[in-house]
């Protein structure tokens, strides 16, 4: 990070290892901008850092610095309430780019991820989402959805729900079929777009 000194009038303020390391600074530095890692290999993660980091500082903006060009890893980052999200691998001006953008007050996707939501959005169109299909699942299928969102296996959500695997498969299936999609990504999406995306 200190190759950012000095670069468009940015100075780095404060740099973090891991998640709770990155709340207490920001908290204590209030920096304009924090860049902030998904994967940390101490501590907490740094998708639970955003959103515990946002929710105690809304004013600080985090851009997600990230190796995951997977768009359920964009919806989290979202939700959880970055300003931006840029690979790790981006050219070194597409960073300054970013950074500049979200400092501006805009959002910041990389072009990867902007064809995921875009993607997410000509699909939920194709399905003619209007509401009324999250009416019509079970009680237990908006709860094994929403263990889904949260990016748990089958057989985690089994046993939280004591269940057994097949069954949460079967709860999965049936999920796809009333709402019209394919993967566990668009269950994620829909989830997000239906509230169900909780962080605790």
């Amino acid at each position: 990070m200190m190759l950012l000194n000095g670069k468009n009038n940015i100075e780095v303020v404060g740099e973090a290892s891991e998640g709770d390391e990155a709340i207490k600074k920001a908290v204590e530095l209030k920096p304009d901008i924090v860049l902030m890692d998904l994967s940390m290999p101490h501590g907490k993660d740094g998708l639970t850092a955003t959103h515990e980091l946002h929710e105690l500082q809304p004013d600080i903006a985090i851009l997600i610095l990230t190796m995951h060009d997977d768009e359920e890893y964009l919806f989290r980052a979202i939700q959880a309430g970055a300003s931006g999200y840029i690979l790790k691998n981006a050219p070194h001006e597409e960073l300054l780019s970013a950074i500049n953008s979200v400092f501006s007050g805009n959002a910041y996707l990389t072009p990867s991820a902007t064809r995921a939501l875009m993607s997410g959005f000509v699909d939920r169109a194709k399905n003619g989402d209007n509401g009324n299909t999250f009416d019509n699942l079970s009680e237990r299928e908006k709860e094994v959805l929403e263990w889904i969102a949260k990016g748990y296996s089958n057989k985690e959500i089994a046993e939280h729900l004591v269940i057994s695997v097949k069954t949460v498969e079967s709860h999965k299936s049936n999920l796809m079929e009333k709402l019209g999609l394919k993967t566990r990504p668009e269950l994620v999406k829909y989830a997000m777009k239906k509230g169900l995306l909780h962080f605790e």
